[in-house]
C-alpha cells in the first residue's frame, strides 16, 4: 500500500511514518518500479504497535528498545516493566511540579486583588512580589 493509504489506516500523517522510518522504527519499505514506497500489513501493525507504545507514556526510544527485543526473539516483558516503572516515577514527580506551580499561580493571582495601583519604578509588581 502507499504511504498516504498507511497514513490512513494508521490513523497517522504520512510524515509521521517517514519520520519513524528515518528514526528506524519502521524498516525501510519496498519500492514500486517508479519509486513509490510500497508498504505492507507489517508497517500497519509496526505503527499500530508504536501508538500503543505511545499511549503507554512510553518515548520512541523506549518503543524501539522494545522492538529490537522482540525481533530478537525475545520476550520484552521485564524490560516493558521496568520502563513503566521508571515513567511513573517521572509523571509523580512532573505531577508534584505541576502541583507546586499550580500553588504558585494560585498566590500570584490572589496578589492581584491587592494591587490596585502601578508601583514606581517597578516592571511588574505580581512577578517582582513573587
Amino acid at each position: 500500500m502507499r504511504i498516504g493509504e498507511l497514513a490512513k489506516r494508521a490513523g497517522v500523517t504520512p510524515d509521521t511514518i517517514r519520520y519513524y522510518e528515518r528514526e528506524g522504527l519502521l524498516a525501510p519499505p519496498a519500492r514500486t518500479p517508479s519509486g513509490y514506497r510500497d508498504f505492507g500489513e507489517t508497517t500497519l501493525e509496526d505503527l499500530q504497535f508504536i501508538k500503543k507504545g505511545q499511549t503507554l507514556g512510553l518515548r520512541l526510544t523506549d518503543v524501539r528498545e522494545v522492538m529490537a527485543i522482540t525481533s530478537g526473539g525475545e520476550l520484552p516483558c521485564d524490560h516493558v516493566r521496568t520502563t513503566i516503572t521508571a515513567r511513573l516515577q517521572e509523571v509523580d514527580e512532573k505531577i508534584r511540579e505541576l502541583q507546586t506551580l499550580r500553588s504558585t499561580l494560585t498566590e500570584a493571582f490572589v496578589r492581584l486583588d491587592t494591587l490596585t495601583e502601578p508601583v514606581a519604578g517597578c516592571r511588574c509588581a505580581i512577578i517582582e512580589s513573587a
